[in-house]
């Protein structure tokens, strides 16, 4: 057996900070200590030592898929810088977030969720990935063949999470439809012409696919055994809606109302960590710090910055004080991981994975130092 000692540490535990050590053999804490420091150990130095964070909602891979509009780069390429800088933020687990959207009429707005998972699964044969991956797929409700699409990837894909979402101009996180021609128009290099396009079909393929398409994909979703997530919900119909199809996650809730009612029924609220750090929405919904104060925010997300998730866990304990650091790194490790289904990580706990970050502080900002999964270097 091979036994590690990380000494001299503030280990952040579920409910406390210990100063103390951790043991770990093959991959797995054994033991939590005070007190004198093993002889052999390895010392960090009194730095943070915390749980490998856990990202369950991170679609930051297809930037590395596409980094400019109408530039398409070699998706193993993407899959490989992807990987390095989710482990280097100290996120040890990570569930991509790939879009099942047929989009046929607006290039670099489809999803690629099939070229990605068969990128990964080459990476992960290879024994290159440095984080753990897991599937995500992020299926537009209101599209023709969205079903069928999600479908085939589930027969031949392992996936843990589907979340429902819905983009359409006029509909949940687009509550206008300029919002949505000017969000798309700058993501994606369209035209103005083009994105009339768009809009039409958009809005005609709302009234004809959403309402099937929904009961379709929780099906699907509750037939393979898969954590149903819904997204942007604004209103008390959405919420209602959730509560029905037994969703587990509300991701990025856009009103207080539907927060707290959410958070009311059992539902996990998961807020953006970019939402946090830079103080509010940089859409104009509601801000992750509001639903922190009023104890309605479950899970944060680093969404399209891997490094704001760390800095985020340490940022909500100076924006709330009442929140200290264990809970708030509860956060981004244990509640996320619990919600997954994934019952042996997200804790510095005797038996857990050794997925283990160890953080020191550069004024306020949270910088990582080490991060190590099943006792391995990786980061």
């Amino acid at each position: 057996m091979t036994e590690q000692v990380f000494a001299n540490a503030r280990l952040v535990l579920a409910d406390e900070i210990l100063a103390g050590h951790v043991t770990v053999e093959d991959g797995a804490i054994t033991a939590i200590g005070t007190g004198a420091v093993p002889p052999g150990s390895e010392d960090l130095g009194g730095d943070y030592l915390l749980p490998g964070l856990v990202e369950l909602h991170t679609d930051h891979v297809e930037g590395h898929l596409s980094p400019r509009p109408k530039v398409r780069w070699n998706p193993l390429a993407a899959i490989f810088a992807h990987d390095a800088q989710i482990a280097a933020s100290g996120i040890t687990t990570v569930f991509d977030s790939l879009r099942v959207w047929p989009d046929r009429k607006a290039v670099g707005m489809d999803g690629d969720a099939p070229l990605l998972i068969a990128a990964l699964d080459e990476a992960r044969a290879a024994g290159a990935l440095r984080s753990d991956h897991f599937i995500h797929l992020r299926c537009e409700v209101p599209t023709d063949t969205v079903v069928e699409d999600a479908e085939a990837i589930l027969s031949r894909t392992r996936v843990h999470l589907i979340s429902l979402m819905d983009h359409t101009p006029g509909q949940r996180q687009f509550a206008s439809e300029e919002h949505f021609r000017s969000y798309y128009m700058k993501k994606s290099g369209i035209s103005a012409a083009e994105m009339d396009v768009i809009v039409a079909a958009r809005l005609e393929f709302h009234a004809r696919y959403a309402r099937q398409n929904r009961a379709g994909l929780v099906a699907l979703a509750h037939a393979h055994g898969c954590v149903v997530a819904s997204h942007d919900d604004g209103t008390s119909e959405h919420v209602a809606e959730a509560i029905g199809d037994g969703v587990a996650i509300a991701e990025f809730p856009t009103t207080e109302e539907a927060a707290r009612l959410s958070h009311e029924a059992g539902i996990r609220v998961l807020m953006g960590a970019p939402n946090l750090v830079r103080g509010g929405s940089h859409t104009g919904n509601v801000s992750a710090e509001s639903l922190a104060r009023g104890g309605r925010l479950d899970i944060l997300s680093s969404d399209y910055v891997p490094s704001s998730l760390l800095w985020a866990a340490f940022d909500l304990t100076r924006r709330v004080p009442s929140i200290a650091l264990p809970e708030a790194v509860r956060m981004v490790t244990k509640t996320p991981a619990e919600v997954a289904g994934l019952s042996d990580r997200g804790e510095i706990a005797i038996g857990r994975r050794a997925d283990l970050v160890r953080v020191g502080l550069a004024g306020e900002m949270p910088v990582v130092k080490g991060v190590w999964r099943e006792g391995r270097r990786v980061a």
